[in-house]
């Protein structure tokens, strides 16, 4: 395997010494240190997922691009597999991949795709992509928030006891919420809902 490294990056015109080092470092990295003699099929499919990664970065790439880089992977390999790539980024170089795993893109990406069926449904980064979807407001009372369902220019999505989550609809709605709240009790929250990644995607491709 460590071979099979060290002739990927020569094939790239990498000195074999210094392929020789940065393949050992990988293996390290992705504490497969002590399996740098043993054959790729002879991993388990998480593994030969980090020798992928590894083949990728050899040669020093001029732009990644990933395929479900961290499929397979455990918690501490994800890890490293973003400080890899957070690595390469600083260094200007571009890194493209493709992911379900939302949490992660939420984390890493700053730009963001998404494909349903072959087609671009929305793009943009975290905060743009957040923005285009419905604008949802927390609100939390020491009282019964089922008043909420009359008041004027409010869609109310969910009410839970004191607690509720609603749409305005008209620029007057907010005060109209707080005069109400604070003549039945105390208002304790009023906050815009951020949508994630997740709520995002399912909107985009219902």
């Amino acid at each position: 395997m460590l071979d099979q490294l060290v002739y990927l990056a020569r094939l790239k015109g990498q000195p074999e010494n210094e392929a020789r080092l940065q393949a050992t470092g990988l293996l390290e990295r992705f504490a497969l240190a002590d399996r740098g003699k043993d054959k790729l099929e002879k991993l388990s499919l998480g593994n030969q997922q980090r020798v992928q990664i590894a083949a990728a970065v050899m040669g020093q790439p001029q732009l990644l691009i990933l395929d479900e880089p961290f499929s397979g992977l455990d918690p501490v390999a994800v890890e490293a597999m973003a400080d890899l790539l957070r690595e390469h980024t600083a260094q200007g170089i571009p890194v493209l991949f493709s992911s379900h795993q939302l949490d992660l893109i939420d984390r890493l990406c700053d730009g963001l795709v998404i494909l349903n069926r072959g087609r671009v449904v929305a793009n943009g980064s975290r905060d743009e992509l957040r923005s285009t979807g419905r604008a949802l407001q927390q609100v939390r009372l020491d009282h019964d928030a089922g008043w909420l369902r009359g008041t004027p220019g409010v869609y109310v999505a969910d009410v839970d006891g004191t607690s509720a989550v609603i749409e305005l609809l008209d620029d007057g709605a907010r005060r109209l919420i707080v005069e109400e709240a604070m003549r039945r009790g105390n208002l304790l929250e009023l906050k815009e809902i951020r949508p994630s990644l997740s709520e995002i995607y399912r909107e985009v491709t219902a």
